[in-house]
């Protein structure tokens, strides 16, 4: 940094779990209105520095300065005294509050011990009007989109007077004007002098809103750069340790016969009279906007939702799938796009979570063979490269990456002729992604049909053998090979 007193000067930070060290010594500085973006892989520590910031963990040692000040942020509300503010990936709102509620939550506006609804209600239009939008604000929070609610956390930031914001993958749930909205509110943040730590694993966001960037591996911080002076390799080759020529593997599979046939499947307006087929050891794309009808398709073909109309076939056999019981009795495992919500009980074992769809293999008269789990579930770690410190670990702990191979692995020991991959690298850093690419190329190399969802239109052309774009339900266009599509046709499609 040039000089003058940062706003922000974390030094020597070091903080360890049982069995893991997350941080070793790392030093952060941030000036007023610069955008810091951290970058590092799952698990390098980005989180563990920004919760010690925002005062969930205390650090082991290690110093923190705001404008030159020594400050104790030993917990939440101290980190908010000190004028820091964290907005997590999982919005810490009530959903059945308005956004009011919610921003004056714990600090209401009172006079002799009333709450004074109608003054917090003016400020709260008046925050949102310096963000430069406009919202009911009141609201329920459970009512609002997910760009919504992260304006009423923006609110709560500006209501609390914070000067410094960390925003931890901001954009992974947005569309890509909520992402430009967004864009043009940290612009205008950064205008007002607030410093503002920006976490996210898409690099291609990074060129566009931060002025530097500090990357973090294994707990250490490896490099410091403006962003004028670092290319997107680089920021790769730092973060994983070492150079990956390729972002996306060659795969050199010849698909063969189809595998997959769908035929008409309709649900109201979400999915309309949608066909196509996978041919074994290929991978099709389903690609377009966001309420494009992507997931709605994949769920219905999992039997999560019930289909009105349609035929699925595997192999030239008609398939019966009426709920997602049936469709893993048939052949076929689902990746969702939400693994937390959809893909795993966080609460319980990483152990547990792999058995749970294969209890009629491991517990054939109702009680677990543990032995057998231990073992089966000990092969696919090693064969997956999933970090965990031992297989009791809870699935909450780990890191995006790791989470999403354990829900890959319980979907393998099924032997799953067809795999659905929704959003399949969402919230998952460099490294991690080209292990997921290069499991799903080994996967079509068996032989499976893949249908992978994904909204990264690099992730599509450099991963798919052939796209399908949707538009408002519908199949709008076919590009028959991949590779030598270009994202300005694949959006066109999606326009349609």
């Amino acid at each position: 940094m040039s000089g003058g007193v940062p706003l922000l000067a974390m030094q020597g930070m070091t903080k360890s779990f049982p069995g893991v060290r997350a941080l070793r010594g790392v030093d952060l500085a941030l000036a007023k209105g610069e955008v810091l973006a951290l970058l590092g892989e799952n698990g390098a520590g980005k989180s563990t520095l920004m919760r010690i910031l925002g005062g969930a963990h205390p650090a082991d040692s290690g110093t923190v300065e705001m404008e030159g000040r020594a400050v104790d942020l030993a917990t939440p509300q101290a980190s908010r005294q000190a004028g820091v503010a964290v907005i997590y990936q999982e919005f810490n709102l009530v959903p059945g509050l308005n956004a009011v509620e919610n921003i004056f939550l714990g600090r209401e506006v009172t006079r002799a011990g009333w709450v004074r609804r109608g003054k917090e209600r003016e400020e709260a239009r008046a925050l949102f009007k310096r963000l430069g939008v406009e919202l009911d604000v009141d609201l329920p929070c459970r009512e609002f989109t997910t760009a919504q609610q992260q304006l009423v956390e923006i609110a709560k930031a500006l209501a609390l007077q914070a000067r410094l914001l960390v925003m931890d993958e901001p954009s992974a749930a947005l569309t890509s004007y909520e992402v430009e909205r967004l864009f043009g509110i940290i612009r205008d943040l950064r205008a007002q002098g607030i410093g503002i730590i920006y976490i996210s694993h898409r690099l291609e966001e990074i060129f566009r809103i931060a002025d530097r960037v500090a990357i973090l591996r294994d707990g250490v911080k490896v490099g410091e750069r403006p962003i004028a002076g670092i290319t997107r390799p680089e920021m790769i080759e730092m973060m994983v340790g070492r150079e990956l020529k390729d972002e996306f593997p060659q795969r050199r599979t010849v698909p063969g016969p189809v595998r997959l046939e769908v035929s008409g499947l309709r649900r109201g307006r979400a999915v309309q009279d949608v066909s196509f087929s996978i041919r074994s050891g290929e991978i099709l794309a389903l690609a377009g906007l966001v309420g494009a009808g992507r997931t709605e398709t994949a769920r219905l073909l999992f039997g999560a939702d019930a289909k009105e109309a349609g035929e699925i076939r595997l192999d030239g056999r008609t398939l019966v799938i009426d709920s997602p019981r049936a469709a893993i009795a048939c052949g076929l495992g689902l990746l969702p796009e939400d693994r937390k919500q959809q893909g795993l009980v966080l609460q319980h074992s990483v152990r547990d979570n792999f058995a749970l769809p294969n209890l009629d293999r491991l517990a054939p008269r109702g009680l677990v063979r543990r032995g057998a789990e231990r073992e089966e579930f000990g092969a696919y770690v090693e064969q997956l490269r999933i970090r965990l410190p031992h297989q009791e670990e809870r699935a909450a702990h780990l890191s995006g990456g790791n989470q999403q191979k354990v829900v890959l692995a319980k979907w393998l020991a099924r032997r799953c002729e067809v795999l659905i991959f929704d959003e399949p690298t969402r919230g998952i850093d460099a490294g991690a992604k080209f292990e997921i690419y290069l499991l799903m190329n080994e996967l079509a190399a068996q032989g499976k049909a893949i249908l992978m969802i994904s909204s990264e239109l690099p992730e599509v052309i450099g991963m798919a053998d052939r796209v399908l774009v949707m538009h408002e339900g519908r199949v709008t266009g076919e590009i028959a090979e991949a590779r030598r599509a270009t994202p300005e046709q694949i959006m066109q499609l999606a326009f349609a």
